[in-house]
């Protein structure tokens, strides 16, 4: 078994929080071995210990919450743990301490918000639809009704699928055109109707527009890196039965 590795943000100081990949887990075969997927096909046994080994190495003792994930810009604030009883979102919110928040990704955005000095944190799965739909603007909305200030709020950006991994096609290319001529910077040419889309620089240039004045970006490629991370696209290339997902939290101590 490999030892848990964790990945963490200098700009989020102490807060803590990790950007975790595939490694150090119990489970076997395609989700070797950190997989904390509900949704997969994994042992559920092997899932739940997965997950509590991310909570020791994050933030001991604290309730782990992660929201049934729907590609939305719906976000959750978070009073108190909710265990399995999942709500539908793509975001969480809290000012409570001891309750770490849990986004799951296989390719998509993870983002990390925390403004320190308001003890208010936030966490964001933006995939393409969530992105271009609000999902970071929305999670800031519900981080300042808690009482944190826009100016005060770092973000981290997470592992995620990286521009010369992420072709697609014309269409996709117009919806972002549309609603924004200036997103035609996040795309490159691809072969013929095809291009390469930049999302962690698209989710990153968002974050700046909204108003968050430090935003870092790992910059760790989650398709094209199959014994760090877990990859939904990699996953339909390779035409596997299943995938697993890997997990970011942030959480606030006492």
């Amino acid at each position: 078994m490999s030892e848990i590795k964790k990945r963490t943000a200098a700009s989020l100081g102490d807060v803590p929080h990790g950007f975790f990949g595939r490694k150090g887990g119990v489970s076997k075969g395609i989700y070797n071995s950190l997989n904390v997927g509900l949704g997969s096909d994994d042992e559920a046994a092997s899932v739940i210990e997965n997950r509590s080994r991310i909570i020791d190495a994050t933030l001991p003792g604290a309730d782990l919450c992660t929201v049934y994930q729907i590609h939305s810009p719906k976000v959750v604030t978070v009073s108190e743990p909710f265990g399995n009883n999942r709500p539908e979102a793509d975001a969480m919110v809290t000012d409570r301490p001891g309750i770490l928040l849990g986004i799951l990704t296989a390719d998509c955005v993870p983002v990390l918000f925390a403004d320190s000095s308001a003890g208010v944190v936030g966490a964001a799965h933006s995939g393409w639809k969530g992105s271009i739909g609000g999902v970071s603007e929305a999670t800031i909305d519900a981080m300042e009704a808690l009482g944190a200030k826009r100016d005060d709020i770092i973000c981290a950006v997470g592992p995620c699928i990286a521009q010369k991994s992420y072709e697609v096609d014309d269409g996709f290319f117009r919806r972002f055109a549309e609603d924004n001529p200036a997103n035609d910077r996040f795309f490159a040419d691809g072969k013929l109707g095809h291009y390469q889309f930049d999302i962690e620089g698209y989710v990153a240039a968002r974050l700046a527009a909204a108003g968050i004045g430090k935003v870092e970006c790992l910059g760790q490629d989650t398709y094209s890196q199959p014994e760090e991370f877990f990859s939904y696209r990699r996953t339909c290339h390779k035409d596997e039965a299943d995938y697993g997902r890997q997990i970011s939290v942030i959480g606030l101590t006492e």
